[in-house]
């Protein structure tokens, strides 16, 4: 899942950043720009962890269901 960019971006380069890996308590982001991968917390985006956290650790990631921001 795509982050929208209002929302978060990668902390190297200011990319966009795709939910690559979710658990219950880190979720994984990698920058479709730079290519870095790191862990943040299910609420760092701001979001109270609904829409990022709770989506991704519901239905799980796939390329077929990206949703682009």
């Amino acid at each position: 899942m795509l982050v929208a960019t209002k929302d978060g971006t990668c902390r190297e380069c200011g990319g966009q950043l795709k939910i690559v890996d979710v658990d219950d308590a880190t979720m994984t982001v990698e920058c479709l720009e730079c290519g870095d991968n790191y862990p943040v917390e299910p609420d760092a985006f701001g979001d109270g962890c609904m829409t990022y956290h709770a989506e991704v650790a519901l239905r799980g990631e796939s390329d077929e269901d990206e949703e682009e921001w």
